[in-house]
């Protein structure tokens, strides 16, 4: 049998792996990011938004904090039943059009948001909108795994987390602008509300131009167009050597169970990816970075400014959180993923720490001490310069820990962690805002400090591995490269009867020039 080193080649070193075309491609569908950060940010400034509170009564009506929980509640809650329908779509048709279908939620939800003229209806097209939201958060990250070349994996999940701020800077500075804009019909909220429509209608109207996943082609007999695909994307050298390994792991997850309860319960090695998975979102969703987001300016409000400065704080913010990506970008491909994770939770817990004092032994509010209101606000936008250090490092982790055949679901299973920990932390916050005030940051920084350290202690550095160092991690080398499964029993990969009758063939093909290579290409016809 082949080794597991001849098998897969080392990737090209010491030189540029990817074209610009890589760049721009990533760029386009990370439009589907931006929705996902404009649709999720541009409830806080509506909320704040006076001719928004005045049309729906919310000063006036007797439960109104109650409404504006399930506003925010019921976003995530369809987000979470929506990503468990990805999977099913990026594996039957592809992994660019799973995210057509999820824009397709957001366009009409953000059309039907702008047009609402009663509460019912802007609760229900809220929660289309998180179903919409949250799927692409999930499909868009499936794609950019498996278009990029491995080493600068974690820059390019940064970039399309750029994307996803560039949103949030978008819903933020466009609602601080609104806010004076004074029409006859006092409806200012509605023209943020509309421009929700603009990411997904440009995004399905470029599809047929984005190339689709090289991985999903190759798995579905599309051979010779995923060669051609690679060598768009990738320097020539590189794309060779990927096509062989795709080819080739392919061929070795033949027959490997891909079903729910396989992954979650059927085989231990998947059952520990799953739960790495889910916890990793999870756990950075502890530290209640969208509670501050979206109730920034209520936060703001009960540090003692003003409505509009309010929203030009919740403006610059996520300006910052836009800087500190972008910086995070050069580092998260040279530091080790537990480590940068777990680094930016400590630099969270060490900073709302630091707020919790604050705004508990000063009088921080209206007239009170100024220099303690400067320095809970200070905080705060530490706290998200901190934050971004971790923020994307958490998606590449999920495509790295995920073989293919289980990378649309456990991409999925991560986000929809992102959703549920939102659904509890945002269905609370106003009230607890309202009552608690800041005791509420204790629910931030005591599981978040037992998250830092568990993510140390126990998640494996998948940073720059292979395939088959992967498989090591988690125990399943034997299941794609043979040999013995942790039941000590024989394995054969890739559903051949005679795993060194397979490795053979593929070495006769090599040499041969790829010949009995179905669809085989220019770049299945050279040695890697």
């Amino acid at each position: 049998m082949e080794t597991q080193e001849k098998v897969f080649a080392k990737h090209v070193e010491n030189k540029r792996q990817f074209n610009y075309y890589n760049v721009i491609m990533v760029i386009a569908m990370s439009l589907g990011a931006l929705s996902y950060g404009y649709s999720t940010a541009i409830i806080g400034p509506t909320l704040a938004q006076p001719s928004f509170v005045e049309y729906y009564r919310l000063e006036t009506r007797k439960h109104a904090t109650a409404l504006i929980s399930t506003i925010t509640g019921l976003y995530s809650t369809g987000g979470f039943l929506a990503c468990y329908t990805v999977p099913y779509v990026a594996d039957r048709w592809g992994r660019k059009w799973v995210v057509v279908y999820c824009s397709t939620y957001t366009l009409i939800s953000g059309a039907f948001l702008a047009g609402s003229t009663n509460i019912g209806e802007f609760i229900l097209f809220r929660f289309i909108s998180g179903a919409g939201a949250f799927s692409l958060l999930a499909a868009v990250p499936i794609w950019v795994n498996e278009v990029v070349p491995p080493r600068n994996r974690g820059a390019f999940i940064t970039l399309m987390g750029l994307m996803l701020l560039l949103g949030y800077m978008l819903a933020g500075w466009g609602s601080y602008g609104f806010y004076f804009y004074r029409p006859s019909s006092n409806n200012q909220w509605r023209p943020m509300l509309a421009f929700q429509c603009l990411p997904p209608t440009i995004l399905i109207a470029i599809m047929p131009w984005l190339p689709e996943s090289p991985r999903w082609l190759t798995k579905n007999n599309r051979v010779e167009e995923a060669e051609k695909v690679l060598l768009k994307l990738h320097e020539p050298e590189e794309a060779i050597i990927e096509m062989r390994q795709i080819r080739e792991q392919l061929e070795r997850e033949k027959g490997l169970k891909s079903d729910w309860y396989s992954m979650l319960w059927g085989v231990k090695s998947y059952r520990k990816r799953s739960l790495l998975g889910f916890g990793t979102t999870a756990f950075i969703q502890f530290s209640g970075i969208l509670v501050i987001n979206i109730f920034g300016p209520q936060i703001y409000g009960g540090l003692g400014y003003g409505l509009s400065t309010q929203l030009m704080l919740a403006a610059a913010w996520v300006t910052v959180a836009f800087v500190s990506s972008f910086l995070s970008m050069f580092v998260v491909d040279r530091v080790s993923r537990p480590k940068m994770m777990a680094g930016g939770m400590i630099g969270c817990v060490a900073i709302l720490i630091t707020e919790t004092i604050l705004v508990a032994r000063d009088k921080v509010g209206p007239g009170e001490n100024k220099a303690a209101l400067r320095a809970a606000v200070a905080m705060i936008f530490l706290y998200v310069a901190c934050y971004e250090w971790m923020n994307n490092v958490q998606l590449s982790y999920l495509g790295e820990i995920f073989p293919f055949h289980l990378r649309a679901k456990g991409l999925s299973l991560g986000v929809s962690g992102i959703a549920l920990l939102n659904i509890i932390w945002l269905q609370a916050a106003p009230t607890a805002l309202k009552n608690i005030g800041w005791k509420y940051y204790l629910c931030f920084i005591i599981p978040s400090s037992i998250a830092a350290v568990v993510i140390l202690r126990w998640f494996p550095n998948t940073r720059g591995l292979s395939l088959e160092e992967c498989a090591r991690v988690f125990g399943d080398e034997g299941v794609l490269f043979g040999g013995r499964d942790e039941d000590g029993l024989e394995v054969v990969v890739g559903g051949a009867t005679e795993t060194r009758e397979m490795g053979r063939s593929f070495e006769q093909n090599e040499m041969a020039g790829g010949a009995g290579s179905e669809g085989s290409g220019q770049l299945g016809d050279k040695p890697a």
